[in-house]
């Protein structure tokens, strides 16, 4: 079977994923990638990369690229409190993550959050599209994760 793109960004991130965040886990497919820490099912609050449709990203034309961190609990006031706990903390990750991310509802689900990134029309050819989309995951991963590890559960 072909690597896909995101079997590569997912192999690369196992290079730079930090040790001290638990065992890495990803699932890959021709169009995103699932990261998340812990236990081998997937976290509802995970990490992903992802084509989306261009309906949902302005400037975009034929596709776009959402990247960053997710919140898909199936109570809408679950996803709620862990934005509202990430955005209380918003300096810490901020920093790192620039204007670029965006907090809001997830693109195409409403009850779902988000704190994640969009690129317009991106070329899925591009040699080094993968290295790009790993390092900018590592980057949510690395601001996200700490801030929300915090929450109390």
């Amino acid at each position: 079977m072909e690597e896909s793109l995101f079997d590569d960004v997912g192999d690369i991130l196992i290079g730079v994923a930090p040790a001290a965040l638990g065992a890495y886990r990803y699932r890959a497919h021709r169009y995103g990638i699932k990261v998340w820490f812990g236990p081998e099912k997937p976290s509802r609050e995970h990490y992903e990369a992802q084509v989306i449709g261009a309906q949902a990203v302005r400037d975009a034309t034929v596709l776009a690229l959402e990247v960053g961190f997710h919140c898909e609990h199936r109570q809408e006031a679950e996803n709620e409190a862990v934005i509202a706990h990430l955005l209380a903390h918003e300096r810490r990750w901020r920093r790192t993550l620039g204007k670029e991310a965006e907090v809001g509802a997830f693109l195409g689900r409403d009850t779902w959050r988000r704190v994640s990134e969009t690129w317009p029309d991106p070329d899925l050819a591009a040699p080094d599209l993968g290295l790009e989309i790993a390092l900018r995951l590592f980057d949510y991963v690395s601001a996200i994760e700490p801030v929300r590890r915090t929450m109390p559960r």
